[in-house]
């Protein structure tokens, strides 16, 4: 049982990257309309999988650091828009 446990970081990983080759074939649109709908098809079963694997890994975060202490859960989006905009105003 434990190795299903350390194969779920790779699995993801790979799922990601698939899902990232995926979406460069698709913008480049030379496919046909069967293999874009073969793609987009499996994109979204990927990104699906990623989901869950990001969901999973965050709960297991949050058991993690209740058992451990208090914590604030801030919104990350925050986070990036703030440097963002930042990064804009530097140049």
């Amino acid at each position: 049982m434990p190795q299903s446990k350390n194969a779920k970081m790779p699995d993801f990983e790979k799922s990601l990257a698939e899902l990232e080759k995926i979406v460069e074939r698709m913008e480049q649109g030379e496919q046909t309309l069967d293999d874009t709908l073969k793609d987009f098809e499996r994109g979204m079963a990927l990104s699906e999988k990623c989901q869950k694997s990001l969901d999973q890994a965050q709960q297991k975060v949050e058991k993690l650091v209740k058992k451990h202490g208090s914590y604030k859960l801030e919104p990350l989006e925050d986070d990036l828009d703030g440097d963002l905009e930042d990064d804009l105003d530097d140049e």
